[in-house]
């Protein structure tokens, strides 16, 4: 009797950001990360120099939850997001602990995108969503193993879910996503008038 099972799963958690840790205002954390843009001037000169669509902090500010209370706030509860899902993951840390490395704010424009990319230092990546108008974009996952894939024929349009070489994951304002690192994502183009604003952070093995 033959039988199929399925091997090597890429996992990602997806849950509302307060379902642990305190309790976050997603319209403070919103007028919150504006503020900052407004006033981070290196990062407003960093994106200008980098053709950076939009704002991000990831190049000038390192200490967001030390300057913000709320971002404090949010990073208490992403530590209880990694826990869990370090937990599904099954991961041994021999007695060592997953901790926050770098947390920024992304605020991207209409017709502004990221490129596909990973996080190579990292163990565990994320966001968590602040703003998302109708048309914003969705969040693009891809397969790990597409370049590995060769003379293999496309899948079918309505091919299962864990089947699709790209996923498209529409998160809502307020919920918190993780995945592995290594997985490579991308934000497709804004298409909506107003920004698409998000909170993004890298978790790592110490």
């Amino acid at each position: 009797m033959s039988t199929i099972e399925s091997l090597f799963v890429t996992r990602l958690y997806r849950a509302r950001l307060s379902e642990q840790g305190p309790a976050v205002d997603t319209a403070e954390l919103e007028a919150s990360c504006f503020s900052i843009a407004e006033d981070d001037e290196a990062g407003q000169e960093w994106c200008e120099n980098n053709a950076y669509p939009g704002y991000t902090s990831y190049a000038s500010l390192t200490d967001l939850p030390w300057r913000f209370p709320i971002f404090a706030d949010v990073v208490k509860a992403l530590d209880l997001h990694v826990a869990a899902f370090a937990k599904d993951l099954e991961f041994n840390l021999d007695g060592r602990a997953l901790k926050l490395e770098d947390i920024w704010i992304n605020i991207l424009p209409e017709g502004g995108m990221h490129a596909s990319h990973i996080h190579p230092h990292s163990v565990i990546s994320g966001t968590t969503y602040v703003s998302m108008p109708e048309g914003a974009s969705a969040l693009k996952l891809e397969d790990p193993r597409s370049g590995r894939m060769m003379a293999a024929p496309v899948r079918h349009k309505d091919a299962r879910r864990d089947l699709q070489p790209f996923v498209y994951v529409k998160p809502e304002v307020g919920d918190v996503l993780l995945w592995e690192s290594w997985l490579r994502h991308e934000v497709p183009m804004n298409m909506s008038e107003e920004e698409r604003v998000s909170v993004s952070f890298n978790y790592v093995w110490e």
